[in-house]
């Protein structure tokens, strides 16, 4: 359950997610340099409307994908904030794929496959260069990049993923439906 899950805050703490135990979770792996960085704005503006109505969201930057979170947790944080204002938690760069993949990863991708990539001007392009990579990609619950979102409901469900390409309007109607 996701609740059994600690992980470390940007700053060394540990985060125990069973704090958030009620209460309706985001989760999504970042990168400040990234074609889906400005999603950081709409990211943070459901926080603002839904965080006191009870909306949780953890950001965990990630330099998995074309190395696109290079820097140290301060400095990203550092450009989340300067840039995007954000006041989410933002936690510890972390793998989300391969051996050194956070455990949360490993459960949230247990519970939610890939399902596809949303229609979007970035597809062809994601889909082309992942196939070159591992022909059966799609086949593979894995991360394909940066700004997947996982949603856990109030009792602590992974009751959706979404992809980089997703419409944050459709991530808003979801997780407005759990509020």
């Amino acid at each position: 359950m996701i609740y059994d899950y600690v992980i470390t805050t940007g700053k060394g703490d540990k985060l125990n997610l069973n704090d958030y135990r009620g209460r309706v979770i985001m989760i999504v792996n970042t990168a400040t340099g990234c074609g889906f960085t400005p999603q950081y704005e709409p990211i943070e503006q459901l926080y603002r409307n839904y965080h006191e109505k009870g909306l949780e969201i953890l950001d965990i930057p990630c330099n998995q994908f074309g190395g696109q979170a290079p820097g140290t947790d301060d400095e990203i944080h550092e450009f989340c904030t300067l840039h995007f204002n954000t006041t989410f938690p933002q936690m510890k760069k972390a793998d989300v794929n391969g051996p050194d993949e956070l455990p949360l990863y490993t459960y949230l991708k247990s519970q939610k496959g890939f399902a596809g990539f949303d229609e979007h001007k970035l597809k062809p392009l994601l889909e082309k260069m992942l196939a070159e990579a591992d022909p059966e990609w799609d086949k593979k619950s894995d991360i394909k990049w940066n700004f997947t979102k996982f949603v856990i409901d109030r009792n602590g469900q992974v009751v959706a993923r979404f992809e980089p390409t997703a419409d944050m309007s459709d991530v808003e109607d979801f997780i407005r439906s759990l509020i």
